[in-house]
């Protein structure tokens, strides 16, 4: 009779595997890893060689106290540790990674080479190992230290390896995994080179050093110091200025027990300690520290312990929160700061969004304070330039047609006829909404602006409600779409170029995305290291800092790498979309508003931003009827 059992144990290397799918996802994962078992090695220097990304060697040496013969063999062993014996031991942990939490892993998947010697040996051991399985292991002179060279990663394991991401992209993960490491540990210098490229060489020192040699000089009078103590939990490390806060995020550094952590609740509490001090839709800069007794967090509910949870969450926000608007108000930058608050009775700890009432005052911009302007004369003449629009453009049904104003400065009669076919064809086939089909107001209609936020208009049977914001979303998608994909954005050429300076992890983003931010309108070349010299910008955007500018973009094209659901120019088109018809929100002429119902009456849904929120609401004279009985 056959054998009923099916259950079978894995075995090791395929269990590896399994692990490293769980540690080991990209090139970052392992310089991470290999980085903190330095750190915790007791290492005051180590140094990073990469080639391609990491895709074909990562190579970590350092000079901390090495490993025994018998150490190395084990520390490839699943579940090798030399710091924990007792389950409680889980809860107290202060030390990065441990030798042997993932180097098992990284074996599983990778060539690897370990030199390792202490200083009470004569000679070391060399280890080689491939996909788990040892192939050789002998003594071998060496420095004392230990030094790891993972070569050609996932080669044993195709489907992971083809999803792994450009050259580019992999290595602005590493950066941004070194950059961590390097701010948490001043006190170790750090060397980092990519195809024989030294790209980061930073001293030991103070952490105020490390943070001007890892982000630039300019970011010497931008620091403010930040520091509370208490019997919970001490705070410590610097804050950004607000007046130097960046439309782009990723400046933004949270440690605790020297761990780096992502926390957004805790961030939530640096923004809310900023509030009326930065524009809305900035970033300050921070890199703060919290020390805190490993028996009030739990830091294993994540493989790669990036995610932590404090037993008493609300006290830790509201002690941060009170230690950076100290730093703000002790540097006088902030009007007026209220030091007597109670800590423990905060009005807002639920890591919710703030209030409106507690939002800064919008900032408007000089163009929008400019076009808001009227001038004399200006209503009438618009009337008729308006009707002159629809000169010699007659529809279907034998009326007016709409126009697709969408390429402004051109008329309508200029344009060849199939263009002007199609903007009929698509604006007669809008959406029904409440059974009726929305279509655009007569030339004659009453239409006005309510609070520079919405267009009210007089159709044939009641009243058409158009969201301003979201109506120039779906416009200046379908425009940046346009763009991205004929590659033929219009630029403006400036007559001073401007140099910006970003981060590495930056500087790698825009190596990656270069054809898309020229397709959009902006020219401009390498400047040095991290820097860059902007030379034009797109001509349809309003006029403003051309590093603001360059720092949105840098901030959608961060966004829009991480939508995996559309394909990248898609997802490209929505965030800019989404970014920059916030700047649209303002007084609008009667022209301009003419101008702005065409366009969007000639995109290919009118009703609907690209994320699917409502554009236009219809109120029926019964609808109407119904509000007043």
């Amino acid at each position: 009779m056959p054998s009923t059992d099916i259950i079978q144990l894995l075995p090791d290397s395929i269990a590896n595997q399994i692990a490293a799918g769980e540690v080991v996802q990209r090139p970052s994962s392992v310089v991470k890893e290999l980085l903190e078992n330095a750190i915790d090695a007791h290492a005051s220097h180590i140094q990073v060689i990469l080639r391609e990304a990491g895709r074909t060697l990562i190579q970590i040496i350092d000079n901390g106290i090495g490993m025994s013969q018998t150490d190395a063999r084990l520390s490839f062993e699943r579940h090798a540790t030399s710091k924990i014996r007792l389950s409680e031991d889980l809860f107290k942990i202060r030390t990065m990674g441990f030798r042997g939490e993932a180097l098992a892993s990284i074996a599983a998947v990778a060539q690897v080479e370990l030199k390792t010697k202490t200083n009470d040996d004569e000679l070391g051991t060399l280890i080689r190992i491939e996909a788990s399985e040892i192939k050789s292991q002998e003594a071998v002179a060496c420095e004392t230290g230990t030094s790891f060279s993972v070569k050609n990663l996932f080669f044993n394991v195709p489907a992971r390896r083809n999803f792994l991401k450009s050259n580019a992209v992999e290595m602005r993960h590493v950066l941004d995994e070194f950059q961590r490491i390097a701010l948490a540990h001043p006190d170790v210098s750090l060397s980092l080179y990519h195809n024989d490229s030294e790209v980061f060489n930073l001293p030991s020192g103070k952490l105020v050093r490390r943070i001007i040699d890892i982000f630039g000089k300019s970011y010497r009078e931008q620091l403010a110091f930040c520091q509370e103590e208490t019997s919970y939990i001490n705070v410590r490390g610097f804050i950004g200025k607000p007046e130097f806060a960046r439309k782009t995020r990723g400046e933004q550094y949270f440690f605790v027990n020297d761990r780096y952590i992502k926390h957004n609740y805790m961030h939530h509490a640096v923004l809310n300690a900023f509030d009326g001090t930065i524009a809305d839709g900035s970033h300050p800069f921070y890199v703060l520290f919290i020390e805190i007794d490993p028996a009030h967090i739990d830091i294993n509910i994540h493989p790669t312990k990036t995610e932590i949870k404090f037993d008493d969450e609300k006290s830790v926000y509201a002690i941060v929160m009170a230690a950076v608007k100290k730093a703000v108000g002790v540097y006088n930058l902030s009007q007026s700061i209220d030091f007597e608050d109670n800590i423990n009775f905060l009005t807002n700890t639920s890591g919710t969004e703030p209030s409106p009432s507690s939002s800064p005052k919008a900032v408007t911009p000089d163009w929008a304070a400019q076009s808001s302007k009227p001038s004399e004369g200006h209503s009438k003449s618009n009337l008729t330039n308006w009707n002159k629009l629809f000169e010699g453009l007659q529809s279907a049904e034998g009326g007016k047609s709409e126009i697709n104003a969408f390429e402004t400065g051109s008329s309508p009669a200029s344009r060849p006829s199939a263009y002007l076919e199609q903007s009929r064809t698509v604006a007669s086939k809008v959406n029904r909404m409440a059974s009726e089909t929305i279509t655009p107001p007569e030339n004659d209609a009453i239409i006005f602006q309510l609070h520079n936020r919405y267009i009210l208009s007089q159709v044939k049977d009641g009243i058409m409600l158009i969201d301003q914001k979201a109506a120039y979303e779906r416009i200046l998608f379908e425009r940046y779409r346009r763009m991205l994909t004929n590659r033929n954005g219009a630029c403006q050429q400036l007559l001073f170029p401007k140099t910006v300076r970003i981060s590495p992890s930056d500087m790698q983003l825009v190596q990656e995305t270069r054809q898309e931010i020229r397709s959009l309108g902006f020219e401009f070349d390498d400047f040095g290291p991290n820097q860059l010299i902007i030379r034009g910008i797109p001509a349809d955007l309003p006029e403003e800092s051309e590093q603001d500018l360059f720092e949105e973009l840098l901030e959608q094209l961060k966004q829009s790498y991480s939508d995996l659901k559309l394909n990248k120019l898609e997802s490209l088109s929505r965030s800019l979309a989404r970014r920059f018809s916030v700047r649209y929100a303002v007084k609008l002429s009667t022209l301009e508003i003419h101008t702005l119902i065409n366009q969007l009456f000639a995109s290919t849904d009118p009703n609907r931003t690209p994320g699917g929120e409502t554009i236009i609401v219809l109120l029926t004279m019964d609808k109407l009827a119904t509000i007043f009985k």
